[in-house]
């Protein structure tokens, strides 16, 4: 037999020498393939200089498959089925699956929906595991090289990554019950720089809508405690002149105690919205796609609708 490389090999041959061995008969094996006859005898021509070998032989009954024909279509039995599962779409099942999901997360996610999001998880699919971590500095990067799946930011991401809207929220100034601002409803921009803060190292040590909306007016805070976690914040700000700038629906939501007092952040530092957002290579991915609308389905619930409808 003739050897030839496979960059060098017509693959749309493959199906007529299917119809062929098996059908064992040109006419039949073309309708079989939706080509004319001609079509199938020229296929049938390229096969036998390919493969170096007749392939089918005229009989006193038709035609017979010659000994290498006889292998061929024996390892065609296995290889057929396996090229089909191939090309058909994959169907996810969240319940046999074994994946294993890589995502980075601040506390304030977590607290707010991710939480659900690993029950969730966990009770449809339970032989997968969920590993969330804080968000490094190179988040991007990790994203870029596929050590993290996913993640959520409170801006776009940089071009490059696929993203989505969550939800919007707003920043509000948490402060001490007996702080000289807690009776306001809102800071202005000159009393909010004049206080000192408690701020969360999201990334690089600061919060970055924050910083980053106080570095375009020119200005900055002063940052006199720094913490890795919201619920840290909220836990140290009682008894003290601390300012922590956080994002409301997670104060609505644990901030109670009567020791802390809210107030409306500067209107300099607006609504924001909340984004999930991962690499373009895992777009098609079933198993990803899962997770994805397990997450916007589980934070879609226990969010709820519009600010001050939740």
């Amino acid at each position: 037999m003739l050897m030839a490389h496979l960059d060098v090999v017509d693959l749309n041959l493959l199906l007529p020498l299917a119809a062929l061995l098996e059908e064992r008969h040109v006419t039949r094996a073309a309708e079989r393939s939706g080509l004319s006859q001609p079509a199938m005898s020229r296929a049938l021509a390229r096969l036998r200089r390919l493969l170096d070998d007749q392939l089918l032989v005229r009989d006193r009954g038709g035609y017979v498959l010659t000994p290498t024909a006889e292998r061929i279509q024996r390892q065609l039995a296995g290889l057929m089925p396996q090229l089909q599962a191939l090309f058909v779409a994959e169907v996810f099942d969240p319940t046999s699956a074994k994946e294993r999901y890589h995502l980075a997360a601040t506390d304030y996610p977590l607290l707010l929906f991710l939480h659900r999001v690993a029950r969730q998880v966990h009770r449809l699919s339970p032989h997968s595991a969920l590993w969330i971590e804080s968000p490094r500095d190179a988040l991007f990067d990790d994203m870029m090289h596929g050590r993290i799946d996913l993640s959520f930011y409170v801006a776009t991401p940089p071009p490059g990554f696929r993203h989505e809207v969550l939800f919007e929220d707003v920043c509000v100034c948490v402060m001490s019950a007996d702080h000289p601002f807690a009776k306001r409803k809102r800071l202005t921009l000159d009393e909010y720089l004049r206080c000192s803060h408690l701020v969360i190292d999201i990334i690089e040590g600061d919060q970055p809508l924050i910083a980053n909306r106080l570095a375009e007016l020119g200005v900055a805070r002063r940052a006199a405690v720094t913490l890795p976690l919201n619920a840290a914040a909220l836990a140290t700000l009682a008894g003290t002149t601390l300012v922590a700038t956080l994002n409301r629906r997670l104060v609505d939501k644990y901030a109670d105690a009567p020791g802390l007092a809210v107030a409306a952040a500067p209107v300099e530092l607006e609504s924001f919205q909340y984004f999930m957002f991962w690499h373009p290579r895992l777009e098609h991915d079933p198993a990803q796609q899962w997770l994805r609308d397990t997450i916007r389905s589980v934070a879609a619930e226990t969010i709820g609708g519009p600010l001050g409808s939740h």
